[in-house]
């Protein structure tokens, strides 16, 4: 079946309000329930998962250092919608439907920063070794930006992402809200992932890779998923109408797998005004943004010279493909008020992180590796989930990570509790390369290309504890390439020291 492009109007996800406190401060209630969704007027309404059932999610937002609690709660059914490999991590001997939530980019506590084993099922009737409370603790503290929040449990991310269960997070603080950036109505978030549909309107996933061998599980994992329609905010190819002004777009790439190249079909350029960590120090003038999954990009797009005009989001990676367009942008209402907004020269500062207190360097390759069934699997330094932790940085020390990508793919890697800054990439034969756009800004997921080496440069506070790092490819994440981070209380490390 194809879907007609651009005849749903791009939703805007509703905000979320606090109705009761927890220890003076607000709290939120957040259930995941299953619900369906209308993703296109061509579509049956489809079964999906959502949190308090919407796809997107509601919309936080909330002020910087201004702490709040959210109790999430699985309201979902026992068995799964769509195809549980019980081979993989996470998988053996555990309910089928396990759900953690991860506010992605966010310093949280080790308690709330959703551990991967820290899942729990409906109603917290079972609970994984992690697990440790029912409320979490968002203490605010990092730079405005745009976060966002989603499904982390061990084994079936990749599912449970793709099921619906994702929303937006937004920090605000009074430094941002003083700049002449577009605002209000003009600020708008999207939300993009890509989709595929069985001929009844239910979400596709595949139950095993296209050419499975005989001894393979059913079902099985699959090394990646593209789906065959792009979705944003939860509408698939949506259109906008705008104003012949600018407009400030807010933007994460919450698909499985995809990494997009972000561009406008009429090729004229934007600003990058910020990234993952928050603003940038200064806007950058592009045409184009390879954008990875999990990475935010805050861009301001000016529509002053397309009045009358449709203006469409390309992939550039795509453009002979359907998936080569995102979303339209209908140039088509009248001005409203003169445009006062604009983008300034200077936007914010950015502390450095002074290379002289690194600690320690580490060199970690990615590679690719077989399982038990010959499947692929992706690994850091040939090392799986249940191996020993070797990352164990200090509390509050500085550290160096070269990421040596040996693999053909593209990887996005993320590093729970940090921001960190991209400090040069080079080629496989060791040649410098260009930074990218999104390397001038605070991140913590970062695109290291085919047979790429990208060194990256992190503080590890304020908390110590166990967190993680991983491929924000889900499913690489999924299958094993997710390593154990634990940060060391300076006491204990010297006590080992010692010892």
């Amino acid at each position: 079946m194809e879907l007609e492009k651009f005849v749903n109007s791009l939703p805007i996800p509703s905000i979320i309000k606090p109705n009761v406190t927890y220890q003076g401060k607000p709290l939120y209630n957040v259930r995941m329930l299953e619900t369906l969704h209308k993703f296109h007027r061509d579509l049956p309404k489809t079964k999906v998962w959502g949190y308090n059932g919407l796809v997107p999610g509601p919309t936080f937002n909330v002020e910087k250092n201004q702490p709040v609690y959210v109790r999430w709660t699985n309201n979902l059914p026992a068995k799964h919608f769509l195809p549980v490999d019980k081979t993989i991590h996470g998988a053996h001997h555990n309910p089928e439907v396990r759900t953690m939530v991860h506010l992605h980019g966010s310093p949280s506590e080790p308690a709330s920063d959703g551990h991967p084993e820290a899942w729990f099922t409906r109603n917290f009737k079972q609970t994984g070794p992690s697990f440790v409370k029912e409320i979490y603790h968002y203490t605010n503290r990092e730079r405005a930006t745009a976060l966002w929040y989603h499904d982390h449990a061990l084994g079936i991310t990749r599912l449970n992402v793709y099921a619906g269960l994702a929303g937006l997070y937004f920090i605000r603080d009074e430094q941002e809200r003083s700049l002449p950036l577009p605002k209000g109505k003009y600020e708008i978030p999207l939300i993009v992932q890509d989709r595929s549909f069985n001929p009844d309107g239910s979400l596709f996933y595949p139950a095993q890779p296209d050419d499975p061998s005989p001894n393979l599980p059913y079902p099985s994992i699959v090394p990646s998923f593209l789906g065959n329609t792009i979705s944003v905010n939860g509408k698939v190819w949506p259109f906008l109408k705008v104003e012949p002004r600018k407009y400030r777009f807010r933007l994460v790439n919450a698909s499985n797998t995809r990494t997009y190249k972000f561009q406008l079909s009429n090729l004229s350029s934007f600003f990058l005004i910020g990234t993952d960590g928050g603003l940038f120090e200064r806007p950058i003038k592009v045409n184009s943004l390879d954008v990875s999954p999990a990475e935010r990009i805050d861009i301001v797009v000016d529509f002053s010279e397309s009045a009358g005009q449709k203006v469409v989001l390309q992939d550039g990676f795509e453009l002979e493909n359907p998936t080569g367009e995102v979303m339209e942008f209908q140039v088509t209402k009248n001005l409203a008020s003169p445009d006062q907004s604009r983008v300034p020269s200077l936007l914010t500062r950015i502390d450095p992180i002074p290379l002289n207190r690194v600690r320690k360097v580490r060199r970690i390759t990615l590679q690719d590796s077989h399982d038990e069934f010959g499947r692929l699997m992706l690994l850091f330094d040939d090392k799986k989930w249940d191996d020993p932790v070797t990352e164990t940085p200090l509390l509050n020390s500085v550290e160096v990570w070269e990421l040596v990508n040996l693999t053909p793919g593209i990887h996005p890697i993320h590093v729970h509790l940090v921001n960190f800054r991209v400090l040069d990439r080079y080629d496989e034969n060791g040649r410098l390369l260009d930074p990218i756009p999104a390397d001038f800004g605070l991140k913590d997921t970062v695109l290291v290309g085919p047979g790429q080496t990208v060194r990256i440069i992190m503080k590890f506070e304020p908390f110590s504890g166990d967190y993680v790092w991983h491929c924000h490819r889900l499913e690489h994440e999924d299958h094993d390439m997710m390593r154990p981070l634990k940060i060391i209380p300076p006491n204990t490390y010297r006590y080992k020291i010692n010892e």
